[in-house]
């Protein structure tokens, strides 16, 4: 077995991780992650979204990383920077996926300090997010210094269509100059 090994995506190397992320997005809906899909995602309505994500690549809007292990994506993460004049310091944590069969060896750990090294270098200080609230999810945001701030009811559904509350999170890097 080889070293994982976390990558920056750029627009102009999204082609060679695309497939590799439409298999996970696919695997990730399939096992149930709420991360804006229902489980009927298809490999067409996922191509689209991916076409969205390399739009917002090129833009500027979006950073995108990548943990691969044997030439093969096992999880990602993506970064929202704010364009608002007022909200440069701020950044959204999205869609931290990890292939079922890869979970619990600490790769969304690995991925979320890449980012927020990342979101550092962009100078965003503040990183916001949302989650299912009961989720495992939440007790892996706390132990990485996230606060929960709230919950929203019935914000989303998940996969299987039903309405679940979300809970909105943040952790301060730096504070704004």
């Amino acid at each position: 077995m080889t070293a994982e090994q976390v990558i920056q995506v750029s627009a102009a190397t999204f082609a060679q991780y695309r497939e590799g992320l439409l298999v996970l997005l696919l695997d990730a809906v399939q096992h149930g992650a709420s991360v804006g899909f229902m489980d009927d995602l298809d490999a067409p309505q996922a191509n689209r979204y991916f076409d969205e994500v390399h739009t917002q690549l090129a833009l500027g809007n979006l950073l995108l990383w990548v943990l691969m292990e044997d030439q093969r994506v096992l999880a990602s993460v993506q970064l929202v920077l704010c364009q608002k004049a007022n909200g440069l310091n701020r950044a959204e944590v999205q869609k931290l996926l990890v292939l079922n069969e890869a979970r619990r060896r600490g790769l969304g750990q690995v991925l979320i300090h890449a980012l927020e090294q990342g979101a550092r270098k962009q100078k965003r200080g503040l990183l916001h997010l949302d989650t299912e609230a009961g989720s495992p999810a939440e007790n892996f945001y706390s132990a990485l210094g996230y606060t929960r701030v709230g919950e929203l009811p019935n914000y989303c559904q998940s996969p299987n269509g039903a309405y679940a509350p979300t809970a909105i999170y943040f952790k301060t890097l730096s504070e704004p100059q």
